[in-house]
């Protein structure tokens, strides 16, 4: 008998790596639900181009028993938590008089909302979860204290996860304008590329930047693979793995 085609479950789906994933997954012929926030001005934009690739588009509100029931309902095998805001995000949301959009809302507080609702639901996907390189009890910084927040939880919780922790994502086809981002991408990649010219080897592929798709593709491998379990792969792993 063939195994079981997987079922995937991406939120952040319409991010620079979830855009990625929710591709290649679906090439691989994973079955593909791209959640996408029923709210999103580019709701129509996102789901003509999704269902193109062959995920199914879900809606579902960040609501604790809305995702519970759709998570129990789709039975996925893999769920993917590719969430993240930025504080420009954050400082909009506060000014327009919004909900939160900061890391505790967004980065901590979604990711394990998408957590509880798995437990709830009754089932034990593996949860792939996209941190950050440098994420630790002693980090610096709001956005790495947020992202060792969810590692803690995931490591005392009741499902299986894997963790990773890219350096830089960034490439030429990032639509997102997070500009810090890509110009700390591009310098530190020129300077690690001197340390590597200088013997810096391990340095250089443990810093450097990855694309969405070869962060995508590492993902997908770690899913399913049963030693990943319980594991935090930072980014030279990572790109072994892409």
């Amino acid at each position: 008998m063939s195994a079981p085609t997987p079922v995937a479950w991406i939120a952040g789906a319409t991010g620079y790596t979830g855009n990625a994933l929710v591709r290649l997954a679906c090439a691989a012929g994973l079955r593909v639900h791209a959640h996408v926030r029923p709210d999103s001005p580019r709701l129509a934009e996102h789901r003509a181009r999704f269902e193109a690739e062959g995920a199914i588009v879900e809606t579902t509100p960040w609501e604790p028993a809305a995702l519970a029931e759709a998570l129990a309902r789709v039975q996925p095998t893999q769920v993917y938590a590719l969430l993240g805001t930025t504080q420009s995000r954050a400082r909009a949301a506060a000014a327009a008089g919004e909900a939160p959009a900061d890391y505790a809302a967004v980065d901590v507080g979604l990711t394990l909302m998408l957590h509880d609702a798995c437990v709830a639901a009754g089932i034990r996907p593996r949860f792939v979860y996209l941190s950050a390189l440098g994420a630790g009890p002693s980090a610096l910084g709001a956005y790495m204290q947020a992202r060792w927040q969810v590692e803690a939880r995931l490591h005392a919780g009741a499902l299986p996860f894997t963790i990773a922790r890219p350096s830089f994502i960034s490439g030429p086809d990032r639509e997102e304008r997070r500009v810090g981002e890509r110009i700390g991408a591009r310098v530190g990649d020129a300077l690690l590329g001197v340390v590597g010219a200088l013997g810096g080897r391990r340095v250089q592929a443990r810093y450097g930047s990855l694309s969405a798709d070869q962060l995508a593709r590492a993902l997908l491998r770690l899913a399913a693979d049963p030693e990943a379990e319980g594991g935090t792969f930072e980014a030279d792993r990572l790109r072994e793995l892409a």
